[in-house]
């Protein structure tokens, strides 16, 4: 499967699962915007691994922000024909705990930064009646998770907003899907106590926790025309520890 010719923009594209689909589709093809808040360095790492690829930072809950990450992208290689709604952000705690801040910047991340960034990418997939969006919501935005309520509210809400944009614009040749990773191999999963890690093993059938190129493999197969007659739907990829 290729994806030759085409461009894909990916939101939180410089580490985890986010450096990982950049590479992925950048080894089917694909032109890579690789989207960052911070981390200019890790951003680069990323743009390094794959053939044609830029960097654009910005921060996807603001829209200004997100325009520039498009007029780089456009500059660099036409507007995207993929975009993957990566970018997400934590701030666990209990919900009697936790602050009003930490509730709303966690929705702006993770689903208004989804929201502008697909309402940027619309415009131009419209005109070509061709295009592919991938959501990354979460097995707790399926399951919940107690200490997340701000996080599982974000992806639960990636999932009906994936739901919604899907209806809105499968007429146009567009799909609209999302992917719900379980627990995968990354720097915070790598971080936790063995005791921790033991428990979230005995969760899953699979019997290991994912990689993020088992994540990256199933945004890919969303990105290309295997998947033309697939819209609307979440994806789970997770050991089978929530069916």
């Amino acid at each position: 499967m290729t994806l030759s010719g085409k461009t894909a923009l990916v939101t939180g594209g410089s580490r985890g699962i986010g450096r990982a689909i950049c590479i992925e589709l950048a080894r089917r093809g694909a032109n890579v915007v690789v989207g960052y808040t911070g981390n200019s360095r890790l951003a680069e790492e990323t743009a390094a691994q794959c053939a044609h690829a830029i960097t654009a930072q910005g921060d996807v809950a603001s829209m200004a922000d997100c325009e520039s990450i498009f007029a780089a992208c456009e500059a660099a290689f036409g507007p995207p024909d993929i975009l993957v709604n990566n970018a997400g952000i934590t701030r666990d705690g209990l919900l009697m705990r936790m602050s009003e801040d930490d509730f709303d910047h966690v929705l702006e991340v993770n689903l208004r930064g989804a929201f502008n960034c697909t309402k940027l990418a619309c415009r131009p997939m419209v005109r070509k009646k061709a295009g592919r969006i991938v959501n990354i919501t979460s097995v707790v935005g399926l399951s919940g998770n107690a200490g997340q309520a701000n996080y599982c509210a974000s992806k639960a809400g990636l999932i009906g907003l994936t739901k919604s944009t899907a209806l809105e614009l499968a007429s146009r040749g567009i799909t609209v899907n999302a992917v719900a990773p379980g627990f995968i191999e990354t720097d915070m999963t790598a971080a936790l106590p063995e005791t921790a890690r033991a428990a979230l093993l005995s969760q899953i059938p699979a019997g290991r926790l994912g990689a993020p190129e088992d994540v990256a493999a199933a945004v890919a197969f969303l990105c290309g025309d295997a998947s033309a007659y697939i819209t609307g739907q979440v994806l789970s990829v997770n050991g089978g520890m929530y069916t």
